[in-house]
């Protein structure tokens, strides 16, 4: 089935599975898991990349003739923060697509909406392409593109829960509001739940923690890109209804009565 690109700031990508690079136990079983993954999105917390001189570095591993590099703001707790790391990240060459995190709560790491609001708008102004990591709100969700972001991120559940798609109601909500890619980030746990998502219509699921936290990282990269095509094509085929009560698979109109004739 034909299906168009997932499209930011004007480049397309037919992997619609975006993953992490934390967590890992090496930077080789990364490197592995990420090709099984068949992603061309790999997002890197920009706190965690090592300039040149500083040692080993995770961007080593990385090749970016073949992978788009989405820096994060993980760790941010205020919009100036946030602001300031994607400035970091853009002058260290890492270009101007951005997952923006600003947490509100160090305990759940749910954004802070407020400060998200803030930095979506100054980034986007400054150029930016901003993929904000937003709660499962549909009204922020539509302030945010307002805002100027390129996508909204609505978390399936609190990051690393692995608790999947807790609320698909208000996703469906943001999916039927939204001008801009949805794609689900944080909360997946397995195959199912990326598939679920994609079900809904969202345009994509970023996770890391669902991978590399799985006792087989490679296999369950696999498993998260198989969902993901599963998940779309069925979107795109369109599911039945539900019903209450049976309906025949085999139905008996039009079948001849047997008996004596």
């Amino acid at each position: 089935m034909n299906d168009a690109p997932l499209v930011f700031g004007g480049k397309e990508f037919h992997s619609r599975l975006i993953v992490g690079t934390g967590k890992y136990s090496s930077f080789e079983l990364m490197r592995e898991a990420i090709e099984a993954s068949g992603a061309q999105i790999v997002t890197v917390a920009v706190r965690r990349v090592n300039l040149p001189g500083q040692g080993e570095s995770l961007l080593d591993y990385i090749d970016p003739a073949r992978y788009t590099l989405l820096p994060n703001t993980a760790g941010c707790y205020t919009a100036d923060e946030a602001v300031r790391t994607s400035y970091l990240a853009r002058e260290a060459g890492l270009g101007e697509m951005v997952k923006l995190e600003v947490i509100g709560d160090q305990r759940t790491l749910f954004p802070d909406a407020q400060g998200l609001l803030e930095a979506t708008k100054i980034l986007a102004r400054e150029g930016f392409i901003v993929l904000p990591y937003t709660n499962d709100d549909p009204v922020l969700a539509q302030r945010l593109v307002d805002a100027g972001a390129a996508a909204v991120m609505p978390l399936g559940a609190p990051i690393g829960s692995g608790l999947g798609i807790r609320n698909p109601y208000n996703i469906k909500i943001i999916l039927e509001n939204s001008t801009v890619p949805v794609i689900v980030d944080a909360g997946v746990g397995t195959a199912s739940d990326a598939a679920i998502a994609m079900e809904l219509g969202c345009d994509g699921v970023l996770m890391n923690t669902a991978i590399a936290g799985a006792k087989d990282p490679v296999a369950m990269a696999n498993a998260m890109r198989l969902a993901v095509e599963a998940g779309r094509l069925a979107f795109k085929a369109g599911r039945i209804p539900k019903k209450l009560y049976a309906t025949a698979s085999s139905p008996i109109e039009g079948i001849p009565e047997w008996g004596p004739s």
